[in-house]
């Protein structure tokens, strides 16, 4: 009674004063103890009971098992596993399944299967049990093969057996699986469980079935704030940014408040719109309800200040911070790279060191592209030994940063060799290659990784060929370049965009087929940029063509009129043209 009513001292009081003591006293006063997580006292008890000769059966066994996943300590369960064995409780459902929650904890999965397999008569909880074992161990096929052998036996799956099957469909990317047991919960009329609804938004949303998602969420209970905050993170993490401020602005109409995990959501969302103005109504409510010292908030909050140009309330914030870790140092650096200070990212980096806090490979990626902006060499290269002790250099995002800033600091063969020691390139690895290439003139280089890249899995993007068609302009390589912008549509389903068009305008005039550049700007299906009219304007320049070269500096100016280098340009084409007269206008 004393244990229940949560009257410990009073329990241990009486435990005391008791003459005789059985077995069930020891346990009762144990389950209190670990309750208040009086865990040394628990097994003081534990141990007492054994020295004292009291029968331990299977009550004692799962209260143990129980106070050690508690403790963190789950893999001594082997040695309680073994006294177990010995006394013959192993084929005991409740034991068994204590024993698999037990080495599921640690990991064990194997042991737990053997301990499964003893239990004689298994219930739906030793099957549970095991299910979610094998999914939250990432062993997603055995998990579901289980469940099917579980229905196979006419056992009707609970609640948490469906959580953990959704999980296990969801590692497989089973989206079939997972539809066909939502429709199981919807027969056993178990969708409204809160377990089972955040299962199931969890199922939709990361499979980016947000739709699905949506209609779960509105069919769920929503009286807590778990739904709540999971659906708005899901939505910030989806780049439906809008959808989670809405999402926030419709939960505050109710009467559930929102958590530290909400707020830091919905400051995602605001800080990948750039949303200054809601960003700081949010500061505003968050120091309201004291939420402002959780390292999760504050960080969000930082990266919302940080995106929105006003660096100097994130540094405010990072100062008067009292608990910091890794996130919020690199929200930090990843903002002032991101404003163009990479003097003080590296700084901030340094200092981080001293810190002794942890980089990671945001960091290293961070500080590798504010080095690349800086055009510096050798903080880059010291970068660089530190990603090799510290076995980042095999991260395939540091490995992209270090290609980009050895080949932005004119190091194209260091950024070569990263390139090739690589273990896995994406997208980015080959794009950071030959646009590194193309940046340096070697457009033959350029085009050979290309096509090497075209004999892997990875598939080529809007980016890629920016880097191509710019290697065909910087090289002159005129054929080609007409052929891989003709590709990328028909081999590559990939629409040109104005970058595309802008190289090919260079490329047609840096040959001097100044007719074909005017040609193509005047069939874009977009209205022409300033970088477009550049690129015609230097090609005029080059091939001394005043009156097109004239028309094409008067579209940059309109577009930006403050642009010095293009009067420049035009300035000493007239010169070159002796119409001295138009020099001095």
């Amino acid at each position: 009674m004393y244990v229940k009513s949560d009257f410990l001292s009073d329990a241990c009081k009486l435990f005391d004063e008791m003459v005789e003591r059985n077995t069930i006293s020891y346990v009762t006063l144990i389950q209190g103890c670990a309750q208040s997580l009086l865990f040394a006292e628990a097994i003081g008890l534990f141990v007492k009971l054994h020295r004292e000769g009291h029968e331990l059966n299977p009550f004692v066994f799962t209260t143990i098992l129980k106070l050690l996943v508690s403790m963190e300590l789950a893999e001594l369960a082997l040695s309680v596993h073994a006294c177990i064995y010995k006394l013959g409780h192993e084929s005991n459902a409740f034991v068994g399944t204590a024993l698999i929650d037990a080495y599921s904890a640690c990991g064990l999965v194997d042991a737990a299967r053997e301990a499964f397999d003893a239990i004689i008569y298994k219930d739906m909880v030793s099957w549970t049990g095991m299910v979610t074992c094998y999914a939250e161990n990432d062993y997603f096929k055995e998990a579901l093969e289980l469940f099917s052998h579980m229905r196979m036996v006419g056992l009707v799956p609970n609640n948490f057996t469906l959580v953990s099957v959704f999980k296990a469909s969801l590692g497989l990317e089973a989206m079939d699986v997972g539809r066909s047991v939502h429709a199981c919960a919807l027969k056993m009329r178990v969708e409204m469980d809160p377990y089972v609804g955040a299962a199931l938004l969890d199922l939709y949303t990361k499979s980016e079935d947000i739709e699905d998602a949506q209609q779960v969420f509105e069919e769920i209970p929503k009286c807590d704030v778990i739904p709540w905050s999971f659906m708005i993170s899901r939505y910030s993490q989806s780049d439906r940014s809008k959808e989670a401020v809405e999402l926030f602005c419709r939960m505050r109409q109710t009467s559930v408040i929102p958590n530290q995990f909400t707020f830091a959501s919905v400051l995602q969302a605001c800080a990948t719109m750039a949303c200054s103005d809601l960003g700081m109504q949010l500061h505003c409510h968050v120091l309201k309800v004291g939420l402002d010292s959780n390292v999760y908030v504050s960080n969000a909050l930082m990266d919302v200040y940080a995106k929105c140009g006003k660096m100097e309330n994130s540094v405010e914030i990072f100062v008067e911070s009292t608990s910091r870790n890794d996130v919020t140092w690199n929200t930090l650096i990843v903002g002032y790279v991101l404003s163009g200070d990479g003097d003080k990212a590296l700084k901030l980096f340094l200092h981080m060191l001293e810190e002794q806090v942890q980089a990671t490979e945001v960091t290293y990626s961070s500080v590798l592209r504010a080095s690349a902006g800086l055009a510096a060499l050798e903080p880059g290269t010291q970068i660089h030994s530190l990603t090799i002790k510290t076995i980042y250099d095999k991260d395939t995002i540091v490995g992209n940063a270090l290609i980009d800033m050895y080949a932005k600091c004119g190091s194209i063969n260091d950024a070569r060799l990263v390139f090739d020691l690589m273990i896995k390139r994406d997208v980015v690895s080959w794009n950071a290659m030959i646009s590194g290439y193309s940046m340096h003139g070697l457009g033959v280089e350029a085009l050979g990784i290309f096509e090497k890249m075209q004999k892997t899995e990875v598939k080529a993007d809007k980016l890629t060929f920016v880097g191509v068609l710019s290697a065909c302009s910087n090289t002159g390589l005129l054929d080609k370049g007409q052929a891989y912008f003709t590709s990328m549509g028909q081999d590559h389903d990939i629409g040109p965009c104005i970058e595309h068009y802008t190289c090919m305008v260079g490329l047609f005039g840096r040959l001097g087929h100044l007719d074909r550049a005017v040609k193509l700007i005047e069939e874009m299906p977009f209205k022409p940029t300033v970088m477009v009219w550049r690129a015609l304007l230097a090609a005029c320049v080059i091939h001394n063509d005043v009156e097109l070269g004239r028309i094409s500096a008067l579209r940059v100016l309109e577009i930006e009129p403050q642009d010095e280098s293009t009067y420049v340009l035009l300035s000493n084409m007239y010169a070159t043209a002796k119409r001295w007269d138009n020099v001095a206008s």
